[in-house]
């Protein structure tokens, strides 16, 4: 059996987070004392520090610490990028998938920072629509290519589970830079690519 790295956590804030969360537990008629509940504030704390853990990080940084020359000028696409994040209006999870493609200028990166990248604008409050262009702008910034494509498609819990109650709705979104914007042969590329 593989061992699984536990998670450092700032002490302090997972004590203040955990307390606020034994509040909401009482708010709600619970009793935060009971023996299955005794645990919950402080793995929920450790919990939403985890999934936020995006704030300490840096995207461009990220991009830039495995930077290379090349000379490549075709398109690169990482697709299916798991993604998990939490929609900042009900903080409640939204999962799905990113693609991500971009076209070199001279420099490209390793690929796993592309899901770096991804992870890192994910695992902060957000909404489908802002995560979308914060990926495609960061890339931009970091590696000035050609141009850049991101494409999230994505299931809201906040829909399914709760509102409106649409276990099967799907949200889309897409952002595009330079060729991908001005070249619809480019784009329709890889839109092509990621079916």
């Amino acid at each position: 059996m593989a061992y699984i790295k536990e998670e450092k956590y700032d002490q302090k804030v997972t004590e203040e987070l955990a307390a606020h969360v034994k509040a909401i537990l009482n708010l709600l008629g619970e009793d935060a004392g009971r023996e299955g509940l005794q645990k919950t504030p402080e793995r929920v704390a450790k919990a939403m520090q985890f999934m936020t853990k995006g704030y300490a990080e840096d995207g461009v940084e990220i991009i830039r610490s495995a930077m290379f020359e090349e000379d490549y000028s075709q398109m690169v696409l990482v697709k299916d990028i798991e993604l998990y994040s939490i929609c900042e209006h009900h903080m409640l999870p939204f999962i799905g998938k990113c693609h991500v493609a971009y076209i070199p200028n001279g420099r490209i990166t390793g690929l796993s920072k592309i899901a770096r990248v991804v992870e890192t604008y994910a695992r902060r409050l957000q909404v489908q629509e802002r995560l979308t262009v914060q990926i495609r702008d960061c890339i931009q910034e970091a590696l000035h290519p050609l141009g850049v494509a991101v494409v999230i498609e994505a299931n809201h819990t906040c829909m399914q589970i709760r509102g409106v109650e649409k276990s099967n709705a799907i949200t889309t979104t897409s952002a595009f830079s330079g060729a991908f914007l001005n070249s619809e042969k480019t784009r329709n590329e890889f839109l092509n690519l990621i079916k």
